[in-house]
């Protein structure tokens, strides 16, 4: 009996082992973490909000590369998404506007309610869901993937805006312009 428990320790050990490497290289992206709780970071992959104090957090330089949100948030402050930022050794930040299942369709969209948001890091991406304030884009590489912006996307130079994606699926309600 004794050399069955061992075998079969041995068998369970050796499993857990494979079990370990295959998840280390097979790690899904950040936006497929199953976190459903807010939490910030110092140099986290990625930030889940559901209120304005997450949010501001998230955006901060002490915030993530990829903001998801998880509900709707109305804030007073003018948002700023700090730049220093990057998604495996590229510059890049997103905010996720939207909820997704395991095969990444977009299963809600949220709102986010602020007077503005400053744009500072290069290739960021505004993706599904609405944004209702202004958008000043100071950075090169600004993405509107399948999102509204419910107000102006003002770019900082003309660089800028020449570097900037609007897809098909994406609205801006007001004027697109150069300041």
């Amino acid at each position: 009996m004794a050399k069955w428990n061992k075998l079969l320790l041995i068998t369970a050990s050796m499993g857990l082992l494979a079990a370990c490497d295959n998840a280390a290289e097979t790690e899904e992206p950040a936006e497929e973490v199953e976190e459903t709780e807010a939490e910030v970071t110092t140099g986290a992959t990625q930030v889940r909000v559901n209120d304005e104090d997450t949010l501001l957090e998230g955006l901060s330089s002490d915030g993530a590369w990829i903001v998801i949100f998880e509900d709707d948030i109305t804030t007073d402050e003018d948002l700023v998404m700090v730049e220093g930022f990057e998604n495996k050794g590229e510059t890049e930040r997103k905010l996720a506007l939207y909820a997704q299942d395991a095969d990444r369709n977009v299963t809600e969209t949220f709102t986010l309610t602020a007077p503005s948001i400053t744009i500072q890091n290069e290739n960021t991406r505004l993706q599904n869901g609405t944004f209702v304030g202004d958008v000043y884009v100071e950075a090169n590489g600004f993405k509107l993937v399948g999102g509204t912006i419910d107000g102006d996307l003002i770019f900082a130079s003309e660089e800028f805006e020449a570097s900037s994606e609007i897809d098909e699926n994406s609205e801006v309600t007001g004027d697109i312009r150069v300041d």
